[in-house]
């Protein structure tokens, strides 16, 4: 009998059919690498073919980001250009101050009978991109002429109103008639205020953080990011090649940041803080004021033009009608006064808080720069930086804007300043708390501690105390600091980008199925947004 050699100790064993075809064999043993690298090969195509999907959708609604633009960038012109004509009419016939009392009534007559939901303003905008709700073409023809006659009338406003009303109509006109959802026509809303904004002050980089910034209170919209670029850009470029012109304001060189300086930036924010909460809430006291007066609101625009008409007269003060934009020149120059500061500030709220169509942007800088400057001169520095400041800082915790804020002061003055910039735009944020000229604003991130009960309310309900009963029970709960609050501002998309991180990286180390199973999760994520658009649009135009 011949021996068998036994099996050395690293050999496999084998069974007695494993050479031959006459039974089943053992499964061949995988590397515990493999499954990973398949799970990873099948989430890198699935990624891919999902980026490629997202890339075809990201240049079509590039495309219409371009086409809202530069039909903004043309109403911007034509907006501007109709300024400049009555500005220059009413400064050499004093006499239409008259006006004001039969434009306020025309403007009142319109709006009720014609305006549908038109007289909510920026509001109405801000609303419109988080839940979807269209906007009737007819807020944009009705706040482009009603804005001109304001300023003919010499009633104190600015132009920004205008302009992001015009803008937000246009872009969502534009998403009813493709009927965009969700994201798409969230993001398109975003460019179209960006474009405005961008078209009408010539500060594109402002403009484009302004559309991202602008719905919210301690949020940006970094989705919007590559729309609003594109669509500040392309409406300033427009403008610009249509002719329109901007003012240039410059500071000089700016001082090295020592303690002097600090003191002043830090001193200035406080003071353009309570300054902008003062303009919100003196507008906000005349719109009240007026509304309890008995009557139609025919007897309302009545009554108020004829107050804004007699304090016009009275006290002389007709200079600061309009734009009023030598005011700025005034507290760069150092001849501004605190009493034209406060005297504006008031023919605003009286102008806005009738009824009247316009901005509020131009008078905050007016307001702004005349303080700052008068403020800087009565420290002992040249006016020319905290007029700068003044504009910036007043602008930025009134309309609840800081990062837009920074960037507006680079497009003006350059990056020299930035660090300025980022002390009084946070300064006079915070100090401002959770008020501002859009009271449609959601509050994301609160700007204290102490404010976290405010958390996916808005601006108003926060001010008139009408905020939901859930509320109470914010006072215990952590405010997450990554804004988890965002999709409620969304509308009603209940499934957040962040999850869908999340799942894929639980998901790193299973197996192929497990691959799959993670692509379904991914594509419930993009298109939950969209099923929710559809479901928070009203489909009809406001």
């Amino acid at each position: 009998m011949i021996p068998v050699p036994s099996s050395s100790p690293d050999q496999e064993p084998r069974s007695a059919s494993s050479s031959s075809g006459g039974g089943p064999r053992r499964p061949l043993r995988i590397p515990s690498v493999v499954l990973p690298l398949r799970a990873e090969g099948a989430r890198l195509r699935l990624d891919t073919t999902r980026d490629l999907r997202n890339l075809r959708e990201s240049a079509w609604l590039l495309l219409l980001v371009g086409i809202v633009s530069v039909a903004m960038g043309a109403a911007g012109w034509a907006f501007l250009f109709g300024l400049k004509l009555v500005t220059g009419l009413r400064e050499q016939q004093p006499a239409l101050f008259f006006l004001l009392i039969p434009v306020s009534v025309m403007t009142s007559w319109l709006y009720h009978r014609h305006g549908l939901a038109a007289s909510r303003g920026n509001n109405l905008v801000i609303e419109s991109a988080l839940t979807g709700r269209l906007i009737h073409a007819r807020m944009a023809f009705l706040t482009f002429f009603c804005s001109i006659a304001t300023h003919l009338a010499g009633g104190s406003a600015g132009r920004e109103g205008t302009a992001v009303q015009i803008g937000g109509t246009i872009a969502s006109n534009v998403s009813g008639l493709l009927h965009l959802e969700g994201y798409d026509h969230h993001d398109l809303m975003l460019a179209g205020i960006s474009s405005a904004f961008g078209a009408v002050f010539g500060t594109p980089l402002a403009g484009a953080f302004f559309g991202m910034e602008m719905c919210f209170v301690g949020k940006l919209e970094y989705r919007a990011a590559l729309y609003c670029l594109v669509g500040s850009f392309t409406g300033n470029a427009v403008a610009r090649f249509l002719g329109v012109t901007h003012g240039i304001h410059a500071v000089g060189s700016f001082p090295a940041l020592d303690g002097r300086t600090f003191a002043l930036a830090v001193a200035g924010g406080i003071a353009f803080g309570i300054i902008a909460r003062a303009f919100s809430a003196s507008i906000r006291f005349v719109k009240r004021t007026y509304d309890r007066i008995p009557g139609s609101y025919l007897v309302r625009a009545l009554v108020g033009s004829a107050v804004l008409l007699a304090v016009f007269l009275l006290t002389g003060t007709q200079r600061l009608g309009g734009l009023s934009e030598w005011m700025v020149d005034a507290g760069f120059s150092g001849e501004a006064s605190p009493i034209d500061a406060a005297a504006k500030l008031v023919l605003t709220a009286l102008t806005v808080g009738s009824g009247f169509q316009g901005g509020e942007v131009t008078p905050l800088f007016d307001i702004g720069a005349s303080f700052g400057g008068w403020m800087g001169s009565v420290a002992g520095f040249a006016p020319g930086l905290p007029a700068a400041l003044g504009m910036l800082g007043v602008f930025g915790a009134a309309l609840n804007v800081p990062i837009t804020t920074i960037m507006l002061g680079i497009d003006m003055f350059g990056g020299a300043g930035a660090p300025y910039f980022v002390i009084v735009s946070f300064v006079s944020y915070l100090v401002a708390g959770h008020r501002g000229v859009y009271p449609a604003q959601r509050i994301i991130t609160p700007k204290r501690r102490s404010l976290a009960p405010d958390v996916e309310h808005t601006v108003e309900e926060v001010i008139t105390a009408r905020a939901k009963p859930a509320r109470v029970a914010d006072d215990v709960r952590p405010v997450r600091p990554d804004g988890a609050a965002e999709d409620a501002a969304a509308g009603s998309a209940a499934v957040d980008e962040a999850s869908s991180v999340t799942e894929d990286a639980a998901a790193g180390s299973a197996a192929v199925d497990a691959g799959a199973d993670t692509a379904a999760r991914e594509t419930a994520v993009d298109t939950a947004p969209r099923r929710a658009g559809a479901a928070a649009s009203t489909g009809d135009p406001a």
